[in-house]
């Protein structure tokens, strides 16, 4: 049974605009899947709809197979979850917190808690409004992993931690996934992050699911294609197979593709076989600064009842 089951997910904060549409994701046991892409590609909006603190104006939800917004208290006793807005009471000191928490989940480790103290290097006995944002980072992320959750959902984990500290999460979470094949849905803008503990990267942009594939694969399946402006057009390229983006900057064509560079050039030589592309393969961080306009020119047709959701406030 998969972990994170989202189906066809649509949701809009005012009518008519929409932060995801139609986003889908599977999470087998054991799996780390990275989202990436631009601020406001969906990620945050994505991770609040899987634990239940949104609700989608349409689609299917399940954690564990089981419903979160009608079983709230079983599917969160199970999940981890850190957010970019994770807020604690500033009058509570560290250990009130850690406290709390230990209440709350019966799976709670007494000995990954003191680790994760000593490896986070804070003492429990400061005020939440005393620490800095690393170091209220760092709580939030040992609450969230000390009880050894099934499914660990991180929203920028690392925001906001120096790099050192932000290697130490990263071998924390990877322990955990290796002691109990814990799956892990993360968002970052740490591309070197990514390529270190993802197994699968969804690249989401305009709250769509562009692509969706094994980090190895895409690490030697994508390719950028340079070419001469004013011979070819965007939309010559889009037409091609396998074709993710194309746009024109500062004269040149440029087209974003899966597959392997001599497959992509052999494409493009069939379309024109008087030009000479320049292929190379694209790292993590270049294919979001690329595929920005991979689906900017699409037309998305939303069904009548989807154009006139209900504006729902959320924090």
């Amino acid at each position: 049974m998969s972990v994170v089951e989202l189906s066809e997910i649509y949701r809009c904060y005012r009518a008519g605009e929409y932060v995801l549409r139609g986003v889908s994701l599977s999470v087998e046991p054991g799996e780390v899947v990275a989202l990436i892409g631009r601020n406001g590609a969906g990620k945050t909006t994505l991770l609040k709809v899987a634990l239940g603190l949104l609700q989608a104006q349409r689609g299917s939800v399940r954690l564990f197979g089981l419903d979160p917004r009608l079983e709230p208290v079983e599917v969160k006793r199970r999940t981890g979850y850190v957010s970019t807005e994770q807020v604690f009471p500033p009058y509570l000191r560290v250990r009130d917190v850690i406290e709390i928490h230990r209440s709350l989940f019966p799976t709670w480790d007494l000995t990954l808690e003191r680790e994760l103290c000593s490896r986070f290097a804070f003492t429990t006995r400061e005020r939440i409004d005393q620490l800095s944002t690393g170091q209220a980072r760092r709580v939030a992320v040992l609450c969230a992993i000390a009880h050894r959750p099934e499914l660990l959902l991180l929203d920028e984990p690392a925001g906001g931690l120096d790099p050192a500290t932000r290697r130490e999460f990263l071998a924390t979470a990877l322990q955990l996934l290796a002691d109990q094949g814990s799956a892990i849905v993360f968002s970052s803008h740490y591309m070197s992050d990514v390529e270190r503990i993802a197994s699968r990267v969804c690249l989401l942009h305009r709250g769509e699911r562009v692509i969706d594939r094994n980090l190895d694969a895409l690490r030697e399946g994508t390719t950028l294609v340079v070419l001469p402006g004013g011979h070819l057009m965007p939309a010559d390229l889009r037409a091609l197979e396998g074709c993710l983006s194309a746009r024109v900057v500062s004269g040149e064509l440029r087209g974003v593709f899966e597959g392997e560079e001599s497959s992509v050039r052999a494409r493009i030589r069939r379309l024109s076989p008087s030009h000479f592309p320049v292929c190379k393969q694209l790292a993590l961080e270049d294919l979001i600064i690329e595929d920005k306009q991979a689906v900017g020119d699409r037309v998305v047709t939303l069904e009548p009842e989807l154009a006139h959701c209900a504006a729902v406030t959320s924090t």
